[in-house]
């Protein structure tokens, strides 16, 4: 089986400043307290669910998870988050999506384009690059050295997954969005740790930029992920792992 790597998106991880982790905290506890709004259940709420793993993936303490759900269910006058993803283009045609989830729809797009628009990008219309992606589910798992590489496959294998990558820090496991909580629900059962278990949009084919088109990209995505309403930016260019520190 294969499949796109995510060895630099793992490094990434590994490297993120205490400020960065409590920005990510913040994006994740959001979408915890979205999911968990109209039922703070996780075991009868499987998106919650899937943002709570997706919360222990990067290492959010249980406190604030714990905390996240009970602001949700305890205050009925929250703030009012509405999902909303904006397409468009970086530098030399390259293609982003980014995911938001805002109480304020104009502040948040004028945020968006201005980011783009100062670093060699544009807004397009809703669907413009989204079709040369893939939604699926994506589990990276963390590879230890008594973790047994044909183990882990037939895991996600009993498990429903599509896909399995072996990769020198990590097993990628895709699935399809409707397998997603099952496959993950199956591995960890199995008490294996994850560097990251979400829904993600994987570009079908990726490209490569160089010189100063590959400096304002990474700029512009630094720009975009840096915005509070941000919660996710995918992209279509294959990136060195040393551009992702």
């Amino acid at each position: 089986m294969s499949g796109h790597s995510h060895a630099a998106n793992i490094a990434a991880k590994k490297a993120k400043t205490d400020a960065a982790k409590g920005k990510i905290f913040t994006k994740v506890g959001r979408e915890i307290a979205v999911a968990a709004k109209s039922n703070p259940d996780p075991d009868t709420n499987s998106k919650l669910a899937d943002a709570i793993a997706k919360a222990k993936s990067v290492n959010m303490p249980n406190e604030n998870i714990k905390r996240c759900i009970a602001k949700a269910a305890g205050e009925l006058n929250a703030d009012n988050y509405e999902e909303l993803t904006y397409e468009g283009y970086g530098p030399s045609g390259s293609a982003v999506i980014i995911k938001t989830l805002t109480d304020n729809k104009n502040r948040t797009v004028d945020y968006v384009r201005t980011a783009m628009r100062k670093h060699g990008g544009s807004l397009g219309n809703a669907g413009c690059v989204s079709f040369t992606f893939t939604t699926m589910g994506v589990i990276v798992v963390q590879r230890t050295p008594d973790l047994d590489e044909d183990v882990v496959m037939e895991y996600a294998l009993e498990a429903g997954a599509d896909d399995f990558i072996a990769e020198d820090d990590a097993f990628i496991v895709h699935t399809s969005v409707s397998a997603f909580s099952t496959v993950r629900k199956y591995l960890e059962s199995k008490n294996l740790n994850f560097f990251e278990a979400q829904i993600e949009m994987v570009p079908q084919d990726r490209i490569t930029l160089d010189g100063d088109d590959l400096s304002k990209f990474q700029r512009l995505i630094d720009a975009l992920e840096d915005l509070d309403d941000v919660q996710e930016v995918y992209h279509n260019v294959d990136l060195p792992e040393e551009e992702e520190d």
